[in-house]
């Protein structure tokens, strides 16, 4: 079902047992608020709002909490995150795909939650939330993989990332309530920045309402320096650096990034839609920034004058070939971080030393 119909079924009557998949965090946020707020009364949320997260605890220990009687909260919502690790790992997935014995752990926990999604405990909604995985390219498997598991759950609820002009009109709506004055150009800065996240860019739309005041004009210097995940400044001198082939400097330019709080993964998204423009401009052959901005933006595609210019300036620093080798990497950079117990730093480090001779 979709976020609207899980909102639409909750008014009504919620549904017992839960999971919820997808990477998009906004329309999650606002299903979990209407949730709590239908099954529990304000007085009872602190006790009744039980999270836990399955990397800490055991989908046994799950359910034996689940069939557990509160003496404080008679009625519970139990929040299960990072529901994707009941599935089993490494060599245990690959003796799982051959049918191996080994699959009897697995088939333990499936046991469980089946018998439990049979006969639920009453004033108790269960939710399992998957927020890793995509619905399609190299997570389709995964995402598959979890369906099966959790089909003794009916109700399961998608969250496919938002469409760029939808997290547009969530950042318009967000500035308008807090009557934030933001051109079109300054917007399109702040999605890209915060890597099309409608929920980051909600988050730093509120800071920035903090910033310029009631009735306030946001321009892209004040993104740029108060977004961590817009440190445009300093991804674009990462950029020149790798241009450059001066290895200690694109670190240096990294370390200044985690020391920002930059979100490694959006720093990702934003470097390498930097790299795929800057490739498109020139097999296009375009060598200004007016260029760019008009080839884009006949392509569809919103770029303003200050970002085609750092465009246009990737270009003139990378070969043809430098530029398909690095979104080649970065493409694998990206799917290296979406794997389990990976220290994105070392992943942003290995990019590095990749791109620089």
């Amino acid at each position: 079902m979709t976020p609207e119909q899980f909102l639409t079924q909750v008014k009504r009557q919620p549904a017992a047992v839960y999971l919820l998949i997808g990477p998009e965090i906004y329309q999650r946020d606002e299903c979990r608020r209407a949730l709590v707020e239908r099954v529990l009364p304000p007085e009872e949320r602190e006790e009744g709002l039980v999270r836990h997260d399955l990397e800490d605890i055991t989908l046994a220990a799950v359910i034996d909490d689940a069939r557990s009687l509160s003496m404080f909260a008679p009625r519970r919502v139990i929040w299960v995150s990072r529901a994707e690790a009941v599935l089993p790992k490494g060599r245990a997935a690959a003796a799982e795909d051959r049918d191996s014995p080994s699959k009897s752990k697995t088939d333990e926990a499936a046991g469980l939650l089946a018998a439990y999604v049979k006969d639920p405990s009453p004033d108790v909604v269960l939710v399992f939330d998957s927020a890793k995985f995509e619905f399609d390219g190299d997570d389709k498997t995964k995402t598959e993989r979890m369906r099966k598991f959790f089909t003794p759950v009916k109700d399961v609820v998608e969250f496919p990332r938002l469409p760029a002009a939808e997290v547009r009109r969530v950042a318009q709506d967000a500035a308008r309530a807090r009557n934030l004055r933001i051109g079109v150009g300054e917007l399109n800065l702040l999605v890209e920045a915060t890597g099309g996240s409608a929920a980051l860019v909600v988050t730093e739309i509120e800071k920035l309402s903090l910033f310029a005041g009631d009735g306030g004009i946001v321009r892209d210097s004040d993104i740029a320096a108060l977004v961590p995940q817009a440190q445009s400044a300093t991804i674009f001198a990462l950029v020149a650096a790798l241009g450059r082939d001066e290895k200690r400097k694109a670190l240096d330019h990294l370390d200044s990034l985690v020391r920002e709080g930059e979100y490694l993964p959006l720093a990702l998204q934003f470097l390498a839609s930097q790299f795929r423009q800057a490739l498109t401009a020139k097999e296009a052959g375009l060598r200004s920034g007016a260029q760019v901005q008009g080839h884009f933006s006949r392509l569809g595609v919103p770029m303003w004058a200050s970002k085609a210019e750092q465009v246009i300036q990737t270009v003139h620093a990378f070969s043809e070939e430098q530029l398909r080798k690095a979104v080649r990497k970065m493409a694998q950079a990206d799917l290296a971080m979406r794997g389990a117990n990976v220290s994105e730093r070392v992943v942003m480090e290995d990019l590095v030393l990749n791109l620089t001779r």
